[in-house]
């Protein structure tokens, strides 16, 4: 495709996720920059406003950089109970910008707040599901983002980059675009001289070589070119295409002009929620498996049954994420347990016949579900 052919994937997209980062809405200091916010909404609205316009999530960071001014704060605090504080005065002022600014064209907004290890979780997903799509069946801009205040795990080691991703997959997207700083991927650092601007890239392949950089200068931020690279692997893997450009180029990238880098799809599209299993959750143990459970689990599909668990680690619940381990320690799998940790010792090595003629019938059941199973490696 040539830079001067507008991108059919966004021209024909009915269902965009559009993801911001906090340096494209806040000054420096810290605090909401309405300008930029209006800037960015002035965009999509614009899209919004055509004849036949395609409906729009926005996955919004920015909620802890809005609210270091306020509460006195001149950086970003390290500590997560100064992190969660600040998120709890910054996600409100953003939401309030968010509404002051769509209502300029008559246009509602509703406030989602995903923590995302809990979307992996069966009930969780259909929700958020239902949720986001009615939101966008009555004429409303949903505004996602982690819930922040209480998250621990997302805070620390999370970026709204690779829940964009999710979110995308989530609501069955047709395009995925990344707005930050910098206006595309380049094959270097953008500041020194005779580095270039990647137009397109097809597969992994075309990364070979490049160096990506890790967050901007401006400090408000967690994320960087390696998340939204990482975001980009994940969309396209499910089959959603991803154009990553600055957010003053957002009104070019929404129309299909050859702004940015456009990522393709590498993949098909799925609505399977283990997506986010495999790139949202945070394992709270470990399973040790023997070698024909391994055979069964990533070769055969096949559920995790006791007999082939050898040992456990760590302590969890059941409905929490483990992962499963090979004999040689690596991790093979992770999945949605059935058991508490406290409980499966007495069971490993055993068919589930003999455990329900001892226990009773509940113990007749798998350690992990296939329906609650993603493979990790091939």
């Amino acid at each position: 495709m040539s830079e001067q052919t507008l991108r059919q994937d966004v021209l024909t997209a009915r269902r965009i996720v559009v993801k911001v980062g906090s340096s494209s809405l806040t000054t420096a200091a810290g605090g909401l920059d309405a300008d930029r916010v209006d800037a960015l909404v002035d965009a999509l609205a614009r899209r919004l406003d055509e004849a036949d316009p395609p409906e729009i999530v926005l996955v919004s960071s920015g909620a802890i950089a809005a609210g270091l001014a306020p509460l006195g704060l001149d950086r970003r605090p390290k500590d997560l109970a100064r992190q969660q504080a600040a998120a709890s005065v910054g996600q409100g002022l953003l939401v309030a910008r968010y509404t002051a600014s769509f209502a300029r064209y008559g246009r509602r907004v509703g406030q989602v707040l995903l923590t995302a290890e809990d979307a992996s979780r069966r009930a969780h997903y259909r929700n958020a599901y239902r949720t986001l799509d009615q939101l966008l069946a009555m004429g409303a801009v949903p505004v996602v983002n982690e819930n922040d205040t209480v998250a621990t795990a997302e805070i620390k080691f999370g970026d709204n980059d690779r829940l964009a991703a999710l979110v995308a997959h989530l609501v069955r997207a047709d395009l995925l675009v990344l707005l930050s700083d910098v206006d595309g991927l380049y094959d270097g650092d953008p500041s020194k001289p005779g580095t270039q601007r990647i137009a397109e890239v097809s597969g992994p392949q075309d990364l070979a070589g490049v160096e990506i950089g890790s967050a901007g200068k401006a400090g408000v931020g967690t994320g960087g070119m390696v998340t939204k690279v990482e975001a980009a692997r994940i969309a396209t893997g499910a089959g959603i295409p991803v154009v990553l450009t600055a957010a003053r180029h957002a009104a070019d990238a929404l129309a299909g002009r050859p702004t940015g880098t456009l990522f393709h799809r590498t993949g098909s599209r799925s609505a399977d929620r283990l997506l986010w299993l495999a790139h949202a959750s945070t394992p709270r143990g470990a399973l040790h498996l023997d070698e024909g459970a391994v055979r069964a689990v990533v070769e055969g599909g096949k559920s995790l049954l006791p007999a082939g668990v050898t040992g456990v680690d760590g302590e969890f619940v059941a409905g929490d994420p483990v992962d499963l381990l090979a004999e040689n320690g690596h991790i093979v799998a992770r999945g949605l347990v059935n058991f508490d940790a406290r409980e499966l010792p007495r069971l490993l090595g055993r068919s589930t016949r003999d455990l329900a003629q001892e226990l009773g019938a509940a113990y007749e059941r798998e350690v992990i579900h296939r329906d609650d199973l993603v493979v990790l490696r091939g």
